[in-house]
């Protein structure tokens, strides 16, 4: 089932229908952006209440795994660029199996993401409809922000780049803002460094619930940075794609020292680790010990932000795999056709009522069938990684056997490429032994098999359409 790199029929777009309208900023603020969500926002409260102020370890260490896989994507797509996602790469060095598989389970996780943060953003709205008389449901809030963000990814990739670029712009100058305050805060117009130093020290020191809980709260920090790879997938609809993904690659690191490290540090320098709740915004508990003004209604206002980013990005992700896993014969051709502004309006208009269905599940049925999609889509994330690490090694030894100049290479080779396919490893171990996150590791295995059977299906079927001319996305290329 593996294809032979030197055997593949070289291609100048994965997407050729589609606009390549979106310009190196769009990308570069996209990527900029991507790893901004929620989860920092709020769910980092949850992982700063595993392991107190050691979680900056948490998350320096769930960094720089997500830094080497985007510096393998990046060495992926400058050595064969204009491939489109890395389900595509996935493909090219392991064979069609591995991009069927990381392609219909990254479009699921995402359509569970735009029915999570539909609610997210639903809830957060509805106190401040009510204070402006407006007594609306959840469902009904849910549906105008699933539609309004549907519109803007059917008006044209552009408009969805546009968009993205100021949600992440706001993101991005918010969390620099923080910084700003916070370091003087702690330096200069605050009780100064002693104080900080105590917050840190107290309650049991640095590492106060010992090194098991920094491991233990990995998998809850690594979660909260996934996005960086959607750089590649918005790379492919830019004039250049492949230096796109390298200075998406290149930039990961400081995006993550300073939005994640950096922030999560002064919070538990600012305030009390042990005074934070989890599940509210330690960012605005944060800045209301600094006595800023407006603080909550700031950092709310910038969480329904993050959470519309998010939409935005989880609806045009969804599409363009179902995009791509049409033309390359892993899903039904019809996902495949373009409107007149050259954006994928049935993987748009799919994505948008899947979302839009998980979250009326999550209404409904919060404790069964929410929780069950939930669940399904918990690891996936962690399995597509892993898939990549391994194509990079096929990919980097087949390219070198050919004696391919590589001009962004992966340090270190193999050595780190084994390491960080034994840091996901340690993460999926981790989520074994921790009770909250062990059914998903579980769940997420299973929906891994159930796309792992569909493939051998539509492998079989295939097989008897050898002798006709299928023609795009019919299936002739399943192998």
């Amino acid at each position: 089932m593996a294809s032979d790199i030197a055997q593949e029929t070289p291609k100048e777009q994965v997407s050729p229908g589609l606009a390549h309208t979106l310009q190196s900023r769009h990308v570069a603020m996209i990527a900029f952006g991507g790893i901004i969500g929620a989860g920092l926002f709020v769910g980092s409260s949850a992982a700063i209440n595993v392991a107190g102020p050691a979680v900056v370890l948490s998350y320096a260490g769930s960094g720089l795994l997500i830094f080497l896989i985007m510096r393998m994507l990046g060495e992926m797509a400058v050595a064969k660029p204009g491939r489109g996602s890395f389900a595509e790469y996935a493909a090219l060095s392991l064979g069609n199996w591995a991009g069927f598989l990381t392609g219909w389970l990254y479009a699921y996780f995402w359509i569970i993401v735009v029915g999570v943060e539909t609610i997210a953003g639903a809830k957060l709205l509805q106190p401040w409809l009510t204070e402006a008389g407006l007594d609306a449901p959840v469902w009904a809030i849910g549906l105008v922000l699933i539609t309004a963000m549907t519109m803007t990814n059917l008006m044209s990739v552009k408009a969805y780049g546009e968009f993205e670029f100021w949600f992440a712009l706001l993101k991005v100058s918010a969390i620099a803002l923080f910084v700003v305050l916070g370091l003087g805060f702690l330096l200069f117009f605050g009780p100064g460094l002693t104080t900080g130093w105590a917050n840190l020290t107290s309650e049991g020191g640095l590492v106060p619930k010992g090194a098991g809980a920094v491991l233990a709260a990995v998998p809850v920090t690594i979660f909260s940075m996934m996005g960086s790879e959607v750089a590649t997938l918005a790379a492919s609809e830019s004039t250049d794609p492949a230096q796109n993904v390298a200075r998406a690659a290149r930039t990961v690191a400081l995006r993550i020292v300073v939005f994640y490290v950096l922030s999560i540090a002064i919070i538990v320098a600012v305030v009390p680790w042990q005074t934070l709740t989890p599940g509210y915004s330690p960012f605005i508990t944060a800045l209301a010990a600094m006595h800023i003004p407006g603080a909550a209604a700031a950092m709310s206002a910038i969480a329904i932000t993050a959470v519309l980013s998010c939409l935005n990005s989880g609806l045009y992700i969804t599409s363009r795999m179902l995009y791509e896993l049409a033309r390359n014969g892993s899903a039904p051709g019809w996902m495949a056709d373009i409107s007149g502004n050259k954006v994928p309006a049935r993987g748009i208009l799919i994505g948008s009522t899947a979302g839009y269905l998980a979250a009326i599940a999550a209404i409904w049925s919060p404790n069964f069938v929410f929780l069950f999609l939930i669940n399904t889509s918990g690891a996936i994330i962690l399995f597509i990684y892993m898939i990549v690490a391994f194509g990079q090694i096929r990919m980097r030894r087949d390219l070198e056997r050919q004696g391919a100049a590589l001009p962004l290479k992966m340090w270190l080779f193999p050595y780190l490429s084994w390491a960080v396919i034994g840091g996901i490893v340690l993460v999926l171990v981790l989520m074994a032994f921790e009770p909250d996150l062990r059914a998903q590791l579980i769940w997420s295995g299973l929906s891994a098999a159930v796309v792992a059977a569909a493939y051998l299906i539509r492998r079989r079927q295939s097989r008897h359409q050898r002798g006709s001319d299928p023609g795009p996305g019919a299936g002739a290329q399943i192998q």
